[in-house]
């Protein structure tokens, strides 16, 4: 038999191997609120490639690939225990079984590796919690599509309700047109499933979701209890009210919660998930999820502030063009911004560096920051420039950044490439904050320079998603358990 041979039997091999892995994850899913992971991205929903793909990426974290040989055991194992509601990462179970010394069969191992998830210890399921976007543009639309993917078992968050504009007596063409801004996306692609729409009831069918289409000017037009929603969380994605006494006007009948997809102002608390998350008081009603690139910075300046100590930092976030820009040269009320955004490098401010003292208090170090649009229509690198309270060298930084993306309680917010030709296009759709380039890093002494790669639009959307989903109680604990 020769060598391609060989490779085909194995590939056609492991092709088996996570064809059967699929119907094992979907039923852990549905029937039981459990999400497997695979060093933090999801296989829900997979394919059979995408299954392959997701093991081999593991190559460039943990310096290896890795098999679904490996990991098909512990999914098996995974099935035959009680569980409860939780996120299980065979990555970890796999790269923590190969570390240990005590001589346990694989069942064994699992089952002590998530005993938290299992028989009295496990969580209980959280009731069903509505949700209602205020505003469907593309942090919106993407929000939406994710709400939808974690429906699972239908216990989780449920999206009611989303608000827009009067569809200026065309009511049904507007809907048509929103449910197909839904459906197809020039940048993310096609929507994973089916798309409908009840004109009768203006709604919008995805995924078996139904989605009630309400068309109000202004947050005191709705009553939202008229449409069965209570309880629920409203996420404003229009920007269009910054402040506590703005926000609040979304605090109507049916809505519990308002939460910002902009930098919050005055004393709206700016959270980034996976940093200072556990600060919300459950009594705060109204909170921000900061900016994309505020997401994309925080958590590798607590990162390298913990290791190392930051004295000072200056960000530079090369960011994909936006639609508050114009494509030809027009008026804007911003200095530079009128001028055409697919045809400029356009300089312009940014609030991250600001709002980094929201999101990170005990960092006192001062952080500096500007911007230049550039035209991309999605994915920006923030270039962060840190003096360090410690000298070092490159590979220490390197091991400790790939070592957080591993198994820290970052590791959803960090990832870590080591691809040396990587560009933009390459980190569409990724769900993490930012990427940490490996390959661009530079260290000298007691200065760093990092190149953070983040989807501004869907990494992003990830983040909020995250935010309501702890607010709401349905945020479920991920084992192996994180080093703290």
């Amino acid at each position: 038999m020769t060598v391609n041979d060989d490779s085909f039997t194995n590939w056609k091999t492991r092709e088996e191997i996570a064809e059967s892995m699929i119907p094992m994850i979907g039923k852990l899913h549905r029937e039981r609120d459990v999400t497997v992971l695979l060093h933090s991205r999801s296989l829900v929903n997979k394919s059979v490639v995408s299954i392959l793909k997701t093991h081999r990426f593991a190559r460039q974290i943990a310096g290896e690939e890795l098999s679904v040989t490996e990991t098909l055991p512990f999914l098996q194992a995974l099935t035959t225990l009680d569980l409860g509601p939780s996120q299980i990462d065979i990555g970890m179970l796999a790269a923590t079984y190969r570390a240990d010394d005590r001589g346990l069969t694989v069942a064994e191992f699992t089952a002590g590796a998530v005993a938290g998830a299992t028989g009295a210890n496990k969580a209980e399921r959280a009731e069903g919690r509505d949700v209602v976007l205020y505003g469907f543009g593309r942090i919106g639309r993407l929000v939406a599509r994710l709400l939808i993917e974690k429906t699972g078992s239908g216990n989780g968050l449920r999206l009611r309700a989303i608000v827009v504009r009067g569809g200026g007596g065309r009511a049904a063409e507007d809907l048509v047109k929103r449910a197909s801004l839904m459906r197809r996306d020039s940048i993310h692609g096609q929507f994973q499933g089916t798309i409908t729409v009840d004109e009768e009831t203006s709604s919008i069918i995805a995924n078996g979701n139904a989605i009630r289409v309400i068309y109000a000017n202004d947050p005191s037009e709705v009553d939202y209890t008229a449409y069965g929603i209570k309880d629920a969380i409203l996420i404003d994605n229009t920007g269009k009210w910054r402040d506590r006494e703005g926000l609040s006007q979304h605090l109507r009948p049916g809505i519990d919660k308002v939460v910002l997809t902009a930098p919050g102002k005055g004393d709206v608390p700016n959270i980034v998930h996976g940093v200072n998350h556990d600060t919300i008081k459950p009594d705060e009603q109204v909170l921000s999820c900061a900016s994309c690139t505020t997401n994309a910075i925080v958590p590798p300046l607590k990162a390298m502030d913990d290791e190392f100590g930051v004295l000072r930092g200056h960000v530079e976030t090369v960011h994909s063009f936006t639609n508050d820009q114009n494509l030809l040269d027009n008026y804007h009320a911003a200095d530079r911004r009128g001028r055409s955004a697919p045809l400029n490098m356009v300089i312009t401010e940014t609030g991250a560096a600001s709002a980094v003292a929201k999101a990170l208090p005990d960092l006192k170090a001062p952080i500096t920051g500007s911007s230049i649009r550039v035209p991309v229509p999605d994915v920006s690198i923030a270039i962060l420039s840190l003096r360090l309270g410690r000298e070092t060298t490159r590979e220490e930084v390197l091991d400790h950044l790939r070592e957080v993306s591993l198994t820290s309680p970052l590791k959803r917010q960090i990832d870590f490439t080591t691809a040396p030709d990587a560009v933009s296009s390459d980190f569409i759709g990724s769900r993490h904050a930012s990427i940490v380039d490996a390959g661009a890093t530079k260290v000298d002494g007691d200065n760093a320079i990092l190149y953070l790669w983040y989807d501004n639009e869907f990494g992003y959307s990830c983040q909020v998603v995250r935010v309501v989903q702890h607010v709401s109680g349905v945020e479920y604990p991920t084992f192996p358990s994180p080093a703290a």
